[in-house]
């Protein structure tokens, strides 16, 4: 008996062409599944480019810069707003980690909610923000205003714990730094 083949419900035998055209699109995934995994750190150190204080310039500046229609807030403002949401989601996502790899996890478990709440917080505010295409201003800013909050409930926590978890000192930290960055923008926006 040889293969069968359903096509939108109707039931064939195989041919030849069918089963060379699933071998070509087998080799195509895989090919793509293998360069994504052996994508090398000089493959994404290439992607970002120095500035005069050293420090990278990531992609998604170059491309609001290059934005056809920016919007009227502060490019530099937004810029490091984005940048700041998107570094906090990942401390806080990696300080919630180590948390609950620590032995006293009864006590950090506030800690790790906030962590993850401010980390969901962070990156939706910066995924809105870095939208430049018609915005809405009002949920722009109560969204950055939200994430304010956040970064301050979980700098808050993470103090707590500070003196015995280096990384809940760092998180803090972090936090501190986009609540900044939001109240800054929030400003700008009026």
């Amino acid at each position: 008996m040889g293969l069968v083949v359903v096509t939108r419900g109707a039931k064939r035998v195989a041919t030849g062409s069918d089963l060379a055209r699933s071998h070509r699109v087998a080799r195509r995934r895989k090919g793509r599944r293998d360069a994504a995994r052996a994508t090398p750190v000089t493959q994404v150190s290439e992607r970002m480019s120095g500035d005069s204080e050293g420090k990278a310039t990531m992609t998604f500046h170059e491309i609001i810069n290059l934005h056809p229609h920016p919007s009227d807030v502060d490019r530099n403002l937004l810029l490091r707003c984005i940048e700041e949401c998107l570094d906090c989601a990942a401390s806080c996502t990696a300080c919630a980690d180590a948390c609950l790899g620590e032995s006293e996890l009864a006590e950090l478990r506030g800690c790790v909610r906030l962590n993850l709440d401010c980390a969901d917080a962070c990156e939706a505010t910066g995924r809105i923000v870095t939208r430049q295409t018609s915005p809405d201003l009002r949920l722009i800013k109560a969204t950055v205003e939200a994430c304010a909050v956040a970064c301050l409930a979980c700098a808050e926590e993470c103090d707590r714990h500070a003196a015995h978890h280096e990384h809940c000192r760092v998180c803090a930290t972090v936090c501190r730094r986009c609540k900044q960055a939001c109240d800054e923008l929030v400003r700008a926006i009026g």
